[in-house]
């Protein structure tokens, strides 16, 4: 539990009429159970991978495209080096948001069901659905 908790007392005091250290401590431990949840699933690893621009591309790219793309289509796309590229698909394998296959010199990337339902969501909440 944090140590400055008399703002929370203030609030609680004036909901309840009434409070005291177990009023606090109790709403404390309530709103830490719903924050230990938050990282579930390694959302702000998804969310991280997303808030970069290549990266969000290529995401949304391969979730358009009809199954697998090669990283030289990718490349040719995003206008960014083809270390960059890797990277940055790297940073998305890393997150769960791609798949990658390597077939002889060329590797293969697509995106994930939970790529297509966040992107799907984000456009659900511009209001493009």
């Amino acid at each position: 539990m944090g140590t400055n908790t008399t703002r929370l007392d203030r609030l609680l005091a004036e909901q309840l009429e009434e409070c005291c250290a177990g009023d606090t401590g109790e709403r404390i431990e309530t709103l830490e159970s719903l924050s230990d949840s938050a990282d579930a699933g390694g959302d702000l690893q998804v969310l991280s991978a997303l808030s970069d621009d290549t990266r969000y591309r290529l995401a949304s790219l391969l979730a358009a495209a009809d199954g697998e793309l090669c990283v030289c289509e990718l490349t040719a796309v995003v206008d960014v080096s083809d270390s960059a590229t890797s990277h940055a698909l790297g940073d998305l394998h890393d997150a769960g948001l791609v798949t990658r296959r390597k077939d002889g010199q060329w590797r293969y990337y697509d995106a994930t069901e939970r790529t297509e339902r966040v992107l799907d969501a984000l456009d659900e909440t511009r209001g493009e659905r």
